[in-house]
């Protein structure tokens, strides 16, 4: 049966008497001229329903078994040519142009640093997996806009040179590269590429120097800095009131650099160093038998005799002993920095502010969980996709006046738009405080407050910055 609903409900005679009798006389007309035609009605069933029901309901399902129609060829002839014209009409409609393409590369670092736990050894596809991730979102939206997106993967190794991975991304024709690659690379690409205007997007490096003193007008910072992680990790601890900070660190340069930024850390909110120690990495198995049964030893005698403290933080970039330091330090405290408590820009856990759908999509594509690698070229790649989205160009130096602007941010699954710091490039953003199990908190913390916006308590503010930007 069809049904043709009325407006006012099926329930609304007393309201409509007088549209009724009009609209009777109306429908047995009607019924008239189509029960001639193609088929036969209940007529008394049909004037039935008229009495009980609206006269604005139409029910024509009260209705016998039509009789087939008789064949008509003209209808054919006539169907047939109405499809004619409709494919020739299609045909002759212009063809939509071809999507611009917008062609990203990844610089990407093959040189993998050992680590302690097997469950922190990167994949292959550490940050590259984000990348696709994030360009197939850019498809998204550029088929809208008529933009396609291309990622260029350019693997480095540590035997290659500078100028072959700038003759690689050269040759290639891309004008915006992602970059997980070492400082004094990234330095050494964006002096070669500004003279083709070529834009690096930073992944990986966090040290302050590219954002100070060493800072470069064609490289975004998306990775945070040192001073940022450190800060995030500062303001939780100086909101417990654990204010009393063992400091520990390694021997190896970007360690001493950790541990500089833990320093500044503390004389910024208020938290005290009362004594700090080096553990010299003197190399030697990690894998062997006898391993666990020496760090069990070594451990808890490296941190015995210390003053009264409240936490044990440690700056070891490279993962040589601080994944060794929780439950094994000689008296029972907290460890954060490089293990326990850690400040990352994501962890596999986070599932706040739609995180989990993030995470569940890229589970789905790379088989394994998201690292802050994957994260970090996540977000540029997006920030590539979301400022050509704006600009409506492909052209890179467009893409790039559009980023720069004050009022573009990227959403991050952080709970607040990301956006560039003008003064150095260096992307503002929330730092998660994660265990392993969960994140434990986010910075900036409560009580920490800006005249501009909170995330700029992390990291170098505009008043103290060294950059100047050439």
């Amino acid at each position: 049966m069809i049904f043709t609903a009325c407006p006012g409900g099926c329930h609304c005679a007393s309201q409509h008497n007088e549209i009724d009798q009009v609209h009777c006389s109306t429908s047995q007309q009607q019924i008239a001229r189509v029960s001639s035609r193609r088929t036969q009605f209940n007529a008394s069933a049909w004037l039935r329903c008229l009495k009980n029901r609206c006269g604005w309901c139409c029910i024509l399902g009260l209705m016998e078994r039509p009789e087939l129609m008789r064949r008509d060829p003209l209808g054919r002839r006539t169907l047939f040519v109405i499809a004619v014209g409709a494919a020739c009409s299609g045909a002759m409609r212009p063809a939509r142009a071809d999507p611009a393409v917008i062609r990203v590369g990844y610089l990407r670092w093959l040189e993998m640093r050992q680590t302690i736990s097997l469950l922190d050894k990167p994949a292959p596809d550490n940050g590259l997996a984000g990348a696709r991730l994030a360009m197939s979102d850019n498809a998204t939206t550029g088929r809208f806009m008529n933009q396609a997106f291309e990622l260029v993967d350019m693997p480095v190794h540590a035997d290659d040179t500078p100028a072959a991975a700038f003759g690689s991304l050269a040759d290639s024709g891309v004008k915006l590269a992602l970059s997980d690659l070492p400082a004094e690379w990234l330095l050494k690409l964006a002096d070669q590429g500004r003279s083709e205007q070529i834009v690096l997007l930073n992944v990986a490096a966090p040290d302050d120097a590219l954002r100070q003193e060493d800072c470069r007008n064609n490289v975004i910072h998306v990775v945070p800095s040192r001073a940022m992680l450190a800060d995030g990790l500062a303001q939780y601890l100086v909101w417990k009131k654990w204010s009393r900070w063992v400091l520990v660190y390694g021997s190896h340069p970007d360690d001493v650099l950790l541990a500089a930024a833990y320093r500044r850390a503390a004389k910024r909110f208020g938290a005290r160093i009362v004594q700090e120690r080096e553990f010299k990495d003197t190399g030697g198995a990690r894998q062997t038998d006898s391993g666990i049964v020496q760090t069990q030893q070594q451990m808890p005698v490296f941190t015995q005799g210390l003053p009264e403290y409240d936490v044990l933080v440690t700056a070891d970039e490279n993962d040589v002993f601080a994944g060794y330091l929780p439950f094994r330090t000689w008296d029972a405290r907290p460890v954060a920095g490089s293990a326990g408590l850690r400040p990352v820009s994501w962890d596999p856990t986070s599932e706040a502010w739609g995180g989990t759908q993030l995470q569940d999509r890229f589970v789905r594509m790379a088989h394994r969980r998201m690292t802050p690698l994957d994260m970090q070229a996540w977000t540029a790649c997006r920030m590539i996709g979301e400022a050509a989205s704006r600009a409506a160009s492909a052209d890179p130096a467009k893409i790039m006046q559009v980023m720069e602007n004050a009022d573009f941010g990227v959403a991050a699954y952080k709970g607040q738009k990301l956006s560039l710091r003008n003064w150095d490039w260096q992307l503002r953003q929330p730092i998660l405080l994660a265990d392993g199990r969960a994140v434990v908190s986010i910075s900036p913390q409560p009580g920490f407050l800006h005249q501009v916006t909170e995330l700029d308590t992390l990291g170098f503010d505009r008043p103290e910055t060294r950059c100047k930007l050439r």
